[in-house]
């Protein structure tokens, strides 16, 4: 019932916008030959993911921890050894710390959580952690042997930037997501082209870049309508 309730607070234009991300994924699954069923699963459940973390909603970081998961197994099997220990290994748990944090801070108890300014502070402590997390994780990755080390190592960088920013509940999230989004559209396209089977992860990337966006605009829109009232 929970979960129907969620889907009802959502807007017509969010509506069109989850329906068309599921249709343009399945699409490219059903295009590509319908291989490898986790690359649907997982694509499904982040479009899902993000319309809700979107709005700003609990419900969102649930589905990011499933979502991270899937996606952890399908890197392995790729040998993007970085996306797998990162979705894992950094993704998943700092999600679970934003379902938490989400939680402690709803915007006048209602179901979406309170957008919050990042502090100077803040900034400087996350690009510190970034520096140490990227070049630690070059050298992790490179010793693993993992396919497109470069592009992964950024990938491994934006990604811990979009969920430190999304702990912090920060419209930036968005931003941060959106150009992790990118990176992953180039991976994902060197993959396709070794095998055809991995288009729906680039198209789900492409879904996914339109829906960070969108969140960034509507957590600027929501950080304004609650601090004037």
């Amino acid at each position: 019932m929970k979960l129907f309730k969620a889907f009802s607070e959502l807007s017509r234009g969010e509506l069109l916008l989850w329906i068309g991300s599921l249709a343009a994924v399945t699409a490219a699954f059903l295009f590509s030959g319908g291989g490898d069923i986790l690359t649907l699963i997982a694509s499904l459940l982040g479009a899902t993911a993000l319309i809700f973390v979107s709005k700003g909603m609990v419900l969102g970081q649930v589905l990011t921890v499933v979502f991270a998961v899937f996606y952890g197994i399908i890197s392995f099997y790729f040998r993007y050894y970085g996306e797998m220990i990162t979705y894992l290994g950094m993704t998943a748990p700092i999600a679970v710390m934003s379902v938490v944090s989400w939680l402690k801070h709803p915007y006048k108890k209602t179901a979406v959580v309170e957008v919050n300014r990042v502090s100077r502070k803040q900034i400087g402590l996350m690009l510190v952690f970034a520096v140490i997390v990227t070049v630690a994780f070059y050298f992790i990755l490179k010793v693993m042997g993992n396919a497109n080390l470069i592009f992964s190592t950024i990938s491994v960088t934006t990604s811990f930037i979009a969920s430190y920013l999304t702990f912090l509940r920060s419209e930036f999230y968005g931003l941060g997501y959106a150009a992790n989004d990118i990176v992953l559209i180039i991976l994902w396209i060197m993959a396709t082209v070794e095998d055809i089977s991995y288009l729906p992860m680039v198209v789900c990337f492409v879904v996914f870049f339109v829906n960070d966006i969108y969140g960034f605009i509507n957590w600027k829109r929501l950080k304004k309508s609650q601090q004037t009232k």
